[in-house]
């Protein structure tokens, strides 16, 4: 289907002047299948990948037929992590900027208790976020669905894999009867056709190709034996080819862990992502490497699902994934945006049925590549180009990203293009700064003021 413009859709002409500030003048084809459906007010299943422009696609509707002056939740969106959670209200914050007085709050674990349910006493409009929490709150009845119109699942598949259908089930039995249900999933197993069957109202499918041309992705595929042998083939990778930002995929949460301590053994910056972590330590860690302070993410896919991460030069399938569907997921993750990215597969001899089903479903013919020459472990490791520096306060303190930009870059402080990425948290933030000016920088901070308060500031390192 041929990119069709947001103005020939009935939709609300302040939403689409918004759009057109944005930059959003072509729908993405996701959009363009699932939005006319969705603006129809019948119940749609999309299939399509993170970066398709999916939040848009239900978001619009969504917003197209609230009703701002009824302070009731009207939308709930169910997001398998946080960070996902946390991108969707953004995005939809962004799309709902011509709407005066909207409000819209996201729910998810890991976060204290109180704040949420002072939150939801003031009111919301529109409801984001994870399974768990949002089962919680409306067990103990401080979330009301009585004026709910439009339910959303957004990557559902990632919420069964992260065993989350029984809070699904028990937050189903909390809605109305009468709801728009939106699904949108990256694959399309026998679970989510269950769901579909229970939840859903005559349905209808649209299926969207992923945003990017695979054109884009170099793929090379790499034979080994053994752990000991993957490891070394990471190892001589990363060192030839020196990425800043590179995403390697394990299959369990403990070699993800073993993994990253063995790269930071061998001087290379990097970091583990899986589900044991507290909720600080992943928001640390996904700071910390879409700042580009750290040079390599290991994680497992259920971790990695949702990452809004806009260049990764490099992605490594430490092992075959065991779809091919995902697969294709994972190498989507670079290549984006009209850049150039490199896929590095590794395979044993025990995994010749998967490379078959690879080969068979991305429809072309794969040759093992010679690994890169053993003298490359013998060059020292490299540091990513950014520095954290995290500060101990944040949104509750009305810290804002220019009182820190104004702090650096004030009087006898560093240049603010050496300034990079600004994140808030409730009682933390953070700023990368490039690493030539960070004990500047760490020395300005420490010793001026944010919001005329002195706040500790320290370097992450690691």
């Amino acid at each position: 289907m041929s990119q069709s413009a947001f103005n020939t859709l009935k939709l609300n002409p302040a939403l689409v002047k918004n759009l057109n500030s944005l930059g959003y003048e072509k729908m993405t084809p996701i959009q363009s299948e699932s939005l006319p459906h969705v603006l129809q007010g019948k119940d749609v299943i999309a299939q399509a990948k993170t970066g398709s422009g999916k939040t848009a696609a239900f978001g619009l509707g969504l917003l197209d037929k609230l009703d701002v002056k009824r302070f009731r939740v009207q939308g709930l969106i169910l997001c398998p992590t946080r960070e996902l959670a946390d991108q969707v209200a953004k995005e939809l914050r962004k799309l709902a900027r011509s709407i005066h007085n909207i409000k819209i709050l996201t729910l998810c674990g890991g976060m204290p208790f109180g704040p949420q349910i002072g939150s939801l006493e003031h009111g919301a409009h529109i409801v984001v976020g994870t399974p768990g929490r949002i089962e919680e709150h409306l067990r103990k009845e401080r979330l009301k669905l009585g004026d709910l119109h439009t339910f959303v699942l957004d990557e559902a598949d990632r919420m069964l894999d992260m065993g989350f259908q029984a809070s699904l089930d028990a937050i189903m039995s909390y809605l109305p009867k009468k709801r728009q249900n939106l699904l949108f999933s990256a694959t399309y197993p026998e679970q989510i056709e269950a769901i579909a069957a229970k939840l859903m109202y005559k349905p209808v499918m649209v299926k969207a190709e992923t945003a990017h041309e695979n054109s884009s992705i170099e793929q090379h595929f790499y034979q080994v034996q053994g752990n000991d042998q993957r490891l070394r083939a990471l190892q001589l990778l990363l060192l030839k080819y020196r990425p800043q930002s590179a995403v390697v995929f394990c299959n369990t949460k403990k070699e993800t862990q073993a993994v990253s301590e063995s790269l930071r053994s061998c001087g290379l910056s990097s970091v583990a992502l899986h589900g044991d972590l507290e909720q600080r330590e992943r928001d640390q860690i996904l700071v910390r490497f879409s700042n580009q302070s750290a040079s390599v993410l290991v994680a497992t896919d259920v971790a990695a699902r949702g990452l809004d991460i806009e260049t990764v030069e490099a992605v490594v399938n430490y092992h075959l994934a065991h779809d091919p569907e995902v697969h294709v997921h994972r190498i989507g993750r670079t290549g984006r945006a009209g850049r150039s990215g490199l896929a590095f597969t590794f395979f044993s001899e025990r995994e010749a049925h998967k490379m078959i089903a690879l080969e068979d479903y991305m429809d072309q013919e794969f040759t093992a590549d010679e690994l890169p020459d053993e003298s490359f472990l013998e060059s020292s490791g490299y540091q990513p180009s950014m520095v954290t520096l995290q500060i101990d306060g944040g949104r509750k303190q009305k810290v804002r990203p220019g009182d820190i930009l104004g702090a650096l870059t004030g009087q006898n402080g560093i240049e603010g293009k050496e300034v990079g990425k600004i994140n808030i948290f409730d009682f933390s933030a953070y700023v990368a700064v490039k690493r030539k000016a960070s004990t500047a920088a760490l020395k300005k901070l420490e010793k001026g003021k944010l919001k005329g308060r002195s706040f500790r500031v320290r370097r992450i390192r690691g």
